[in-house]
């Protein structure tokens, strides 16, 4: 069949068999899109035309514009498919591939997005980048591509040479940098100093969720006292939880604000967002004991539960941007809608705690929901509690957005760590189940034995796992979530999984200085090899592994991790001393780093032991980002720090150990609390009598 009988003739999409929900948006475009592989590279080759790659994600608003304009369209789809070979990716699925060619679409166009739309040539070298295209301009840029191919190839074929090579050049791993107390302290002045101190967070519009850089200034007030790091932290913790981007009747985060005051959302709601910003709240909580943040770390891992939950045990991808096509419809309200649902008592009243005015502050006179501040006595609180369910049942009528139910093992890796730290410190047995629920999903079913060993693979779909190989950050973040999971269960079976994935990331992923590439050794080989430096809405490869190599050096007393996770901070550490709200995750290793290791072994007569859950507690009470714990019987098989630690007097004992030199034990909460005192002033100021009974309020499980 001709170029021209392509255009003209809807094939067979390719796309109907994947797995990717992004991918099945597109499997009835009139587009020919392949997926991407050997067969569109060598479908390029037979016919010589550029590839077009067109990179995006299922819950992307312009993606679907982008698709709705051009790829819906008979007239477009015949000029791609009469003259190049349209192939389409899910990031999310092949975050490799998107890394290569967004590093060439933001060396070539000064920024990145998606969709991202790469010409290449059939070798895949990127010849042309841009991100969403208007239908007509798009067209254009299609018609140019070919020409360009046609009648002047020698200059197309030298341009897409040095532009590759160009981009293998900045995607080599920089030059390593220390990430000391020196460099941690000016991080923090820093991220002062970009502050919006009227609205919270840092910069200006748009505003995401900077939830990698509170936990980094968390954990430096925890290791050195610095109450402004605290400060810092809560002033964007508050702003965040009481402003539009927060699903005030829900729970959970949208991807980001699209103005300064955090008042109108980009809808879509992301795992990788709502696991990482559980978790800070739960620490925010536990430093200070403040309502609010405990509040938001539980409605968010109820949100994540209850709204991304899948049937196999894992945790879906994201809620859409859109509903219907439409930003919004589920989500905003008139105050004439509140009344309707509220009454003319209650309606008004809801109206004004949530700032929905007649005048609106989204699209069309609809308003977003703001609970700027709390209502006022437990009688309001409790109108408002009672408002809230009706409007929630009420929103449950309308349409509701699509869900992308690929389940991704690095954020589920996210999703792991925070569950169990929300379910431990908030006594929520339940979500500690979801968490080992998700743990026993992605070892039995994300690990693929292929013949040389289990290899771990990126996503699966309604229990069925993909083609694509994980990457850096999957083995890193999900290592986190195991070695966290093992520490709130003292299951020493999530110890071993963890140990496994690190020896894997660290054979395959690292290079002798240190530096981490997103992809193995043995992987696919793309035009570049990916890495990066720095933290997006994510822990990078590279401070994910640090991160988890730590952690599993101070649990087993392996030096060897302790020092990979040294050698992958010092390869961090570029970004990280040069431009710290991009490097939230390292940053916040590197706090872990120098707070410890701090080493707790709780040893138990058996798990209903009174004297050993009361150690248990005060050792989860501790906010030292250094700290690490072990629990069980003395000499549990597989668990390093119980080794040799019997017990005392027939009871249950705790042994503190710094840097491998361990004090004698103690059996009383007073005494392990001295024990695990953070340094001199780093005691947070309490206005809450209540905080420390809040705090201590979470059994072991």
């Amino acid at each position: 069949m001709t170029g021209a009988d392509r255009g003209s003739v809807l094939q067979v999409n390719r796309l109907a068999a994947a797995t990717s929900p992004y991918l099945l948006q597109h499997a009835d475009n009139p587009v020919d899109w392949h997926e991407w592989g050997a067969e569109a590279f060598a479908e390029a080759r037979e016919r010589d035309v550029p590839l077009l790659i067109s990179v995006g994600y299922s819950a992307c608003h312009w993606c679907h514009v982008m698709a709705h304009q051009s790829f819906e369209d008979e007239q477009v789809a015949a000029v791609v498919n009469a003259t190049t070979v349209p192939v389409k990716v899910d990031r999310e699925e092949r975050p490799d591939v998107d890394a290569v060619y967004m590093a060439a679409t933001q060396a070539t166009t000064g920024h990145g997005g998606w969709p991202m739309t790469v010409f290449a040539t059939p070798d895949g070298e990127p010849i042309f980048c841009g991100t969403y295209f208007p239908r007509d301009h798009f067209l254009q840029v299609v018609t140019a591509v070919d020409a360009a191919w046609r009648d002047r190839r020698d200059d197309v074929l030298a341009s897409s040479t040095r532009l590759a090579e160009a981009i293998r050049g900045h995607l080599t791993p920089p030059t390593g940098v220390a990430v000391d107390d020196e460099a941690l302290a000016a991080a923090v002045l820093a991220l002062a100093r970009t502050e919006d101190r009227e609205h919270g967070g840092f910069g200006g519009a748009p505003k995401f969720p900077p939830s990698m850089v509170l936990e980094q200034l968390l954990r430096h007030h925890a290791r050195t006292g610095d109450r402004a790091a605290l400060d810092l932290a809560a002033r964007t913790g508050e702003a965040m939880a009481r402003g539009g981007i927060y699903d005030q009747l829900a729970g959970g985060f949208a991807r980001y604000a699209v103005d300064a005051q955090w008042v109108v959302p980009h809808f879509e709601k992301m795992l990788y967002d709502n696991a990482l910003l559980m978790r800070f709240y739960v620490h925010w909580w536990r430093a200070t004991g403040d309502a609010l943040a405990g509040r938001i770390a539980e409605e968010t891992a109820d949100f994540v539960v209850r709204d991304l939950g899948t049937a196999h045990g894992g945790f879906a991808s994201a809620l859409d941007a859109d509903t219907d096509g439409v930003e919004g419809l589920t989500y905003a309200w008139t105050p004439a809608q509140l009344t309707e649902v509220l009454g003319p008592d209650d309606g008004p009243w809801v109206a004004d705690l949530l700032d929905v005015t007649d005048e609106g502050t989204f699209e069309h006179g609809t308003s977003t929901l703001r609970l700027r501040t709390d209502p006022d006595g437990d009688a309001a609180a409790g109108r408002w509690a009672r408002a809230r369910e009706r409007l929630l049942a009420a929103r449950a009528e309308r349409p509701q957005p699509g869900r992308d139910d690929k389940v991704v093992t690095a954020w589920n890796g996210l999703a792991i760590a925070g569950l169990a730290e929300v379910g431990v410190l908030l006594d929520r047995r339940d979500l500690l189940e979801a968490a080992t629920r998700c743990a026993d999903h992605l070892l039995g079913t994300h690990l693929v034995d292929d013949g040389d060993g289990p290899r771990l693979r990126r996503s699966s779909r309604d229990g069925v796992v993909g083609a694509a190989a994980a990457v850096a950050d999957d083995h890193g973040d999900l290592a986190e979530g195991l070695l966290t999971l093992h520490q709130a269960t003292g299951d020493p079976r999530w110890l071993r999984a963890a140990r496994d994935l690190v020896d894997t990331a660290l054979a395959r992923f690292t290079s002798p200085e240190g530096a981490v590439h997103d992809t193995a050794d043995d992987a696919e080989a793309l035009f570049a090899r990916p890495h990066s430096s720095s933290d997006g809405a994510e822990p990078s490869g590279q401070s994910a592994l640090a991160g988890a190599a730590l952690t599993l050096g101070a649990l087993t007393g392996d030096p060897s991790y302790l020092q990979a996770a040294d050698r992958a901070l010092h390869a961090a550490g570029a970004v990280a001393t040069r431009e710290p709200r991009f490097a939230g995750w390292a940053l916040a290793v590197a706090e872990a780093r120098a707070a410890g290791p701090v080493q707790v072994a709780v040893v138990t007569p058996g798990p209903d032991d009174a004297r050993g859950r009361a150690l248990l507690e005060t050792v989860r009470a501790s906010p030292s980002p250094g700290l690490v714990l072990a629990y069980g019987a003395p000499d549990t098989p597989d668990a390093p720090l119980l080794a040799g630690r019997p017990l005392v007097d027939g009871g249950a004992a705790a042994y503190v150990c710094r840097g491998f030199v361990c004090d004698r034990p103690v059996t009383t909460p007073e005494e392990l609390a001295a024990a695990l005192a953070p340094p001199a002033g780093a005691q947070v100021e309490e206005d809450d009598p209540e905080a420390d009974s809040r705090r201590g309020r979470s059994p072991s499980p």
